[in-house]
């Protein structure tokens, strides 16, 4: 096994809440989380998984929005949110671009959902969350940049808690040919998940009555393999759900 070496800036968080949903179908078979039954609808997205899996992994990692007991509560000011991908909503880039190239008129709901940040915006007014919102993308560690990022933000005296949201939908065409020519190229693209994947991990600050986990050691190296393989890079966040729920049993 390799020593990890973790940056001086690094320091382990309190993981408070921790979701991962992928798809359902036969693809889905077996993999940790798998949904049972088609996700339901999100009124102003169309077409895509992108942000009905996200949605539906966000609610699962913070509660019902509605309640008064989600992991948000009061501390909506006081709340990030991070999501990280590799390739964003290719679905929904990729059709709105094939029905221009046709010369059909542009959806103005496909405009809409394919800047990364629209769901985020549609679960911050449902959960009060007005603290930073950030989008990225990596196509080597996307998962590692996430937290890093998230690390920072806690850092800050303006946040006390950061929702990581790692999504991936199922590689298309285009997808499968950056990962070649990366490869040919001698880069190493991190691997993609089986199908579309969502990961979530609600992160604290540190302090009395909360628990520090290595998050970004497990996240950043995995010295022993992926614990979840099926989700690809996704995999790092998985590790922190499953690290969280077995230190609760």
């Amino acid at each position: 096994m390799t020593a990890t070496v973790i940056p001086d800036f690094v320091r382990p968080r309190a993981v408070a809440g921790a979701a991962c949903l992928a798809p359902w179908g036969e693809r889905a078979a077996g993999v940790p989380g798998a949904a049972g039954e088609e996700l339901p609808k999100l009124v102003g997205f169309v077409l895509s998984r992108f942000s009905p899996i996200v949605n539906a992994a966000v609610v699962e990692c913070l509660g019902d929005p509605n309640s008064d007991f989600n992991r948000v509560g009061t501390a909506g000011p006081r709340t990030a949110m991070v999501l990280t991908t590799m390739y964003g909503d290719t679905v929904t880039g990729d059709t709105a671009t094939a029905r221009m190239v046709e010369g059909q008129v542009h959806s103005p709901l496909l405009f809409f959902q394919s800047v990364t940040t629209s769901i985020l915006g549609n679960l911050t007014k449902r959960y009060g969350i007005t603290g930073p919102l950030t989008s990225l993308s990596h196509l080597t560690d996307p998962a590692g940049q996430a937290l890093l990022l998230a690390d920072s933000l806690l850092e800050s005296d303006a946040v006390d808690q950061v929702v990581v949201v790692g999504v991936e939908t199922a590689a298309n065409e285009r997808a499968r040919s950056v990962q070649d020519r990366m490869t040919a190229a001698g880069e190493s693209p991190g691997a993609l998940p089986v199908s579309d994947a969502a990961a979530v991990v609600l992160l604290r600050k540190t302090g009395p009555g909360t628990e520090e986990l290595s998050l970004l050691e497990s996240s950043i190296t995995e010295p022993d393999g992926p614990v979840a393989p099926e989700y690809g890079w996704l995999s790092g966040l998985v590790a922190a759900g499953r690290a969280r729920t077995e230190d609760a049993a």
